[in-house]
């Protein structure tokens, strides 16, 4: 069984300039790490691996500095890391991202089974899965709760709907996107980090994708624009008002309009 874990670098602080012309964060010199749900993603492939014999790969897109969440990922039990890397993949936005590790998912190879970490810290849109599931035409589940059984042609889990838990069973090769409440991750192995510390990654980029046209990749491929963006403006005013509690409210009721807030 082969399975792909998708996982991303992202900042470790929410203190991340923004370039106002493209939109796009300014990640040179800040210090990044594992996005934390491709973490239960991550430690959910290496528990069925050890259950079912499996392969764990670990893909990434990024710049050359990627390459250091896919050492983690060895350090986390991850057989294979492949780094998508290539200017062309820059500025994508979630359908871009989605057709560009859709394709990295063909390069590795047949995958069984793809997982997903429900979201990003730095973009938080929550699509990229299931996005990247319509592009390989197989089926998806989000928030996915539990896996119960693998089988050899199916699996069987527990998906978080908004009014109930549902158990399903899904056909493979499949995708799954989970929630943080599927288990709880190991740590960094010391013993797989001297073992792995001069394992290969391997990179390609878009010219070695079966799709090699390049517009549908990055900017180029990436039908939503940020207009801009910006970080929340911050104030330091304060006003004091003292009286009863019905002045107060009368007050309180005056700034809420003055302030067009109703």
């Amino acid at each position: 069984m082969n399975i792909t874990v998708c996982i991303k670098q992202v900042p470790s602080t929410s203190e991340v300039e923004i370039d106002e012309k493209t939109g796009n964060l300014k990640r040179d010199g800040v210090d990044s790490k594992i996005n934390p749900y491709d973490l239960f993603a991550l430690e959910e492939a290496v528990r069925i691996k050890k259950k079912n014999n499996a392969t764990v790969n670990a893909l990434t897109m990024g710049p050359n500095q990627a390459e250091e969440i896919l050492h983690e990922a060895y350090c986390l039990g991850a057989d294979q890391g492949y780094l998508i890397t290539d200017r062309k993949c820059a500025g994508a936005d979630v359908l871009a991202t989605s057709k560009a590790l859709s394709e990295g998912i063909k390069k590795v190879g047949k995958s069984d089974l793809i997982i997903c970490g429900k979201q990003t810290t730095d973009g938080d849109t929550a699509q990229v899965g299931a996005e990247i599931a319509e592009l390989l035409g197989i089926p998806h589940a989000n928030n996915v709760l539990e896996i119960k059984e693998v089988k050899e042609d199916s699996i069987i889990l527990d998906i978080d709907l908004p009014t109930m838990v549902q158990t399903i069973e899904m056909q493979l090769p499949c995708l799954l996107s989970v929630d943080k409440d599927i288990n709880q991750p190991r740590l960094p192995s010391y013993k797989l980090k001297k073992v792995t510390k001069d394992k290969k990654i391997l990179s390609f980029g878009v010219a070695d994708f079966e799709d090699s046209d390049e517009s549908h990749y990055g900017m180029n491929g990436s039908p939503t624009q940020v207009v801009r963006i910006f970080p929340p403006e911050s104030t330091k005013e304060t006003e004091t008002w003292e009286g009863n509690s019905d002045e107060l409210a009368e007050k309180m009721a005056q700034k809420i309009l003055e302030l067009k807030i109703l």
